[in-house]
């Protein structure tokens, strides 16, 4: 069972730019393509930036240019690199595996990107 630790939201404004990390409990994390997901109020959950075990990313329309994914394996972790952010933009992100697992939903963390 994979638990899923994520951090670096926060508050900023409309331009700005965050850096989110989730780290992965498992050994086998080099083997799991993996997903960022964000939900806002009143909203479904979408997913907004995947990476697989080889390192192939994909975007979704909304975040393509200003969100990079990226992985390091050596440390069991994903990140996701947000800039020109946008009021839109705010949810809470998580990251699971792509498709994702119900163990998998860890706290995740707010983004909230306003003036």
């Amino acid at each position: 069972q994979v638990h899923f630790v994520e951090s670096g939201g926060g508050l900023v404004q409309p331009g700005g730019s965050l850096r989110l990390s989730c780290a992965a409990s498992t050994r086998g994390f080099r083997f799991l393509h993996m997903g960022w997901y964000r939900q806002a109020p009143g909203k479904e959950r979408e997913l907004v930036a995947m990476i697989t075990s080889g390192e192939n990313t994909n975007y979704a329309e909304s975040v393509k240019g200003r969100f990079t994914i990226s992985r390091d394996n050596a440390k069991n972790t994903v990140y996701l690199q947000m800039n020109s952010l946008k009021p839109e933009d705010t949810a809470v992100y998580r990251c699971n595996t792509n498709p994702p697992t119900n163990n998998g939903w860890g706290q995740g963390t707010q983004v909230t990107v306003s003036s």
